[in-house]
């Protein structure tokens, strides 16, 4: 039996990126449904969102180039909330894996707490599916928005589209599929965090386990606070990434892997709730 998958991103329906992931698993003799946004959900994170009429989300059917036997529909949703209506069968039977992306930009250090790739697969995995988020390492804090976080650029231009066409997507969507069995092999609320450099996969120096950095490719400031108004801005980190994290590892031109985990309970035996479990109980 095919192992079902389900492909989304945040960068929109028409991402190369994403056309490449399902290119990649379609290939690979997956079952592969696609559903994406149909419009860019940068910096969405795990966030819900719809746009409905009449109480329904606007589902339509968007074939894509390359992928003529897979389902592929653009959906007026943030990722997060596509990925949770696959698992209840809103695209045909649920998928066994979410991948997410390939996303236009790393998603790498703490930010990625704000993407909506992330966001994706962190859902997916949170419902019972193995989730993984792929990124290719293509923005600057000059094309960057700090309305994303730095995960999506201000407006994607015609040069910029040109440009696209020329990226290495195929070698993230490519190690994404090497790592599936993997993921699959692993405990479903863990999930992959896959980066890698804009580079053919011959060019690769290699794949790396690695550290989230403390902080991500750029960083948002206020810029200027006013009278019923802020202003930010996005700067480069002032501090070199430390060694084994997954930002210097994309600086020394490695692909890099994280393992994160789903939201679960921790063990952290912190004294105070200790105290408000012992005062509640003798209150009963």
């Amino acid at each position: 039996m095919r192992t079902r998958v389900l492909i989304t991103n945040d960068d929109g329906i028409g991402a190369p990126g994403l056309h490449w992931l399902a290119r990649v698993a379609t290939d690979r003799g997956l079952d592969v449904v696609v559903a994406a946004p149909k419009s860019e959900s940068s910096g969405s994170s795990a966030a819900m969102n719809a746009v409905e009429h009449g109480g329904k989300v606007i589902v339509t059917e968007w074939p894509l180039d390359g992928v003529p036997d897979a389902a592929c529909f653009a959906v007026d949703a943030s990722p997060a909330f596509i990925a949770l209506l696959g698992m209840h069968g809103a695209f045909g039977d649920p998928p066994q894996v979410v991948l997410s992306g390939v996303n236009r930009g790393a998603n790498a250090g703490r930010a990625m707490l704000h993407s909506g790739t992330a966001g994706a697969a962190f859902t997916a995995a949170a419902n019972g599916a193995h989730g993984m988020a792929v990124s290719l390492d293509v923005l600057s804090a000059i094309t960057a928005s700090a309305a994303s976080g730095g995960a999506a650029v201000r407006e994607v231009t015609a040069e910029d589209r040109q440009k696209d066409h020329r990226r290495n997507w195929v070698t993230a969507a490519t190690l994404a599929l090497d790592l599936l069995p993997d993921l699959m092999a692993g405990p479903v609320e863990t999930i992959l965090n896959v980066n890698s450099p804009d580079v053919a996969r011959h060019r690769l120096r290699g794949v790396r386990r690695s550290e989230l950095a403390c902080f991500g490719q750029v960083q948002m400031t206020v810029a200027e606070a006013g009278t019923g108004f802020v202003r930010t801005a996005l700067e480069e980190p002032g501090e070199v990434a430390q060694p084994g994290t997954d930002l210097a590892h994309l600086a020394q031109g490695y692909a890099t892997v994280t393992t994160l985990r789903a939201l679960t309970e921790t063990d952290d035996d912190l004294e105070g709730l200790r105290g408000w479990q012992e005062r509640s109980e003798g209150a009963s």
